[in-house]
């Protein structure tokens, strides 16, 4: 569809079987110069290697061969492969296990009694975590994510914290508030990366740096509150932006040093805690 230029969603799950295609098999289903290639690939003439096809199991053979499907409209559609017995089977062998233990659980309700300042700080890390560092929490989110949607509702957060970490609804519910930053009723990745950050997944120097400049767009080597009114948008008042500078500023100059910024994050430090509404365009910023 994309080499004729006329493509839907539906790519994706072609894209989808030719990635699975390669982890199971260990070779390219396309091969040759770049017209034969592209003849295969029109046609769906992969490449079927008898030698390393044996070594792979019927069921997930099929899950490939329904998704390297030509016509579109016959390929599995991303609910019909989440569907498919493999995913499923794979899918029942990881919910035998818990992968969202007690720390994580206290993390997450740590969050909620964090100031909106150090909520948003850890926001801006959350952006800036290196792939190794998301693949230390990734399963433990994938667990809470009980319909597999890629999302966290609140239903699951409250029946995961509740039920296996004897969590009150009351705590529960407010840690889900303070995670749900753009009141969408459910939690996103990004959003419970940002809860890991400083427990799960260790603060470091780079991480610091990084979430600093984020804030400090005008590279003055302090936050100011150009700076946060710039980062946070217009739904941010002055007064709240007073407020959060205050919190941080220990040496009473009216804006936030990088060593101001430090101490803060890695003492846990909080004078106030009553500022509102700051975080629902951290993501939204730290993207662009």
């Amino acid at each position: 569809e994309v080499i004729k230029k006329n493509y839907t969603s539906q790519c994706d799950m072609w894209s989808f079987g030719v990635t699975i295609f390669i982890v199971l098999f260990g070779y390219m289903p396309f091969a040759g110069p770049e017209k034969i290639q592209c003849d295969r690939i029109l046609a769906g003439n992969y490449l079927k290697r008898d030698k390393y096809w044996s070594m792979v199991s019927q069921d997930a053979q099929d899950l490939v061969t329904k998704l390297l499907v030509v016509d579109p409209k016959k390929r599995l559609t991303s609910k019909q492969a989440l569907e498919h017995k493999w995913i499923k089977k794979r899918d029942q062998l990881e919910r035998t296990t818990s992968l969202a233990d007690e720390s994580t659980a206290s993390a997450l309700v740590d969050f909620a009694s964090a100031s909106q300042f150090r909520r948003a700080a850890m926001h801006m890390m959350a952006w800036s975590l290196t792939n190794e560092e998301r693949a230390q929490v990734r399963r433990s989110f994938i667990d809470m994510d009980v319909t597999r949607t890629g999302t966290i509702t609140a239903s699951e957060f409250k029946q995961v914290l509740e039920e296996r970490f004897h969590i009150s609804d009351d705590e529960a519910s407010e840690a889900f508030r303070a995670l749900d930053a753009n009141n969408q009723n459910e939690i996103h990745y990004s959003e419970f990366l940002a809860a890991m950050v400083s427990s799960r997944i260790k603060i470091h120097d780079d991480l610091l740096l990084t979430a600093f400049k984020r804030f400090d767009t005008d590279n003055s080597g302090s936050i100011t509150k150009d700076n946060l009114r710039h980062v946070l948008g217009s739904s941010c008042s002055s007064e709240l932006i007073e407020a959060m500078i205050r919190d941080v500023d220990c040496a009473n100059d009216g804006q936030i040093s990088y060593q101001e910024f430090i101490s803060y994050l890695c003492d846990g430090r909080a004078r106030t805690e009553h500022q509102e509404a700051v975080v629902r365009v951290i993501d939204e910023s730290a993207e662009s």
